[in-house]
């Protein structure tokens, strides 16, 4: 499906009509078990998906499918509580749609968080893992068909998906907290099933640290109308045919609430030392 910017306004328009004069700078994608932070923003309006023009729902486990808007760690946030995936039967531009929306309303910067499947050998899982590149190479891109100039150029460089500098506040920021913090590269599969032992092979080979179903799309849309943009991983579980064990989705959210208080600490530090 292709939007419009016309609606991409639309949608932007009736978030302003519920949260008045408020200009969030930072917008965050929480994933799979990893939603709660939206439940500490501070005097938080919450927006539905379903009462925003053109948005769709969220149907993962684990995901509330709301906006959250409000100050977090001293900063204006916009939270998203749960995100959209292609394997809900949506497009890749559907997945990212959110993402120019808020850029609309004034978010300079994206956070995003996933649990992922541990792809490397020498990580464990419950790991965190700072999210250094990305590899996105099944089915089309969320910049497919007319591009839009009002948010960025028919081909955009692909350099530093992931903001240099954002990246040098979470080191510091986990150096502060005495927090292991990991860095690699995610590496996105369009799921829903978990990927077979020899695509995590592939995966290896491919100098992937970490894999999973989500976040690539969202990233290049925000890279593409000039967002910076810092990423996470929590490792929730190693992937297929490390362990003589089946993946299943609760390991997923049992991960998320054990890992609950390092991963939200540190990006509540990250928020606080961002300029």
């Amino acid at each position: 499906m292709e939007f419009t910017f016309a609606q991409y306004q639309e949608s932007a328009d009736a978030i302003r009509a519920r949260i008045g004069s408020f200009t969030p700078r930072i917008a965050m994608i929480l994933g799979s078990g990893l939603g709660y932070l939206g439940d500490e923003v501070e005097d938080a309006v919450a927006v539905p998906y379903g009462e925003i023009p053109h948005f769709r729902a969220s149907t993962a486990p684990g995901h509330k499918g709301q906006l959250v808007f409000g100050t977090l760690a001293g900063q204006r946030v916009a939270v998203m509580q749960g995100r959209m995936h292609h394997y809900e039967g949506y497009s890749y531009e559907e997945v990212s749609y959110a993402v120019r929306v808020l850029r609309l309303l004034g978010c300079c910067v994206l956070v995003v968080t996933n649990a992922a499947g541990c792809v490397n050998l020498g990580w464990k899982a419950g790991d965190l893992m700072l999210i250094a590149d990305q590899v996105k190479i099944f089915m089309e891109s969320p910049l497919r068909g007319p591009n839009l100039p009002e948010f960025g150029p028919r081909f955009p460089d692909s350099s530093h998906l992931y903001t240099p500098a954002l990246q040098a506040v979470a080191r510091q920021a986990a150096q502060a907290l005495d927090i292991p913090l990991r860095e690699g590269v995610y590496m996105y599969f369009p799921g829903p099933q978990y990927e077979t032992p020899a695509e995590i092979r592939f995966a290896r080979t491919a100098g992937a640290d970490a894999v999973g179903m989500s976040t690539a799309p969202e990233v290049i849309a925000a890279a593409h109308c000039g967002m910076q943009v810092l990423g996470f991983t929590l490792l929730s579980n190693m992937a297929a045919g490390i362990l003589p064990q089946p993946l299943t989705e609760q390991e997923v959210l049992d991960a998320g609430a054990a890992a609950r208080d390092k991963f939200s600490r540190l990006v509540l530090e990250c928020l606080r030392r961002m300029d």
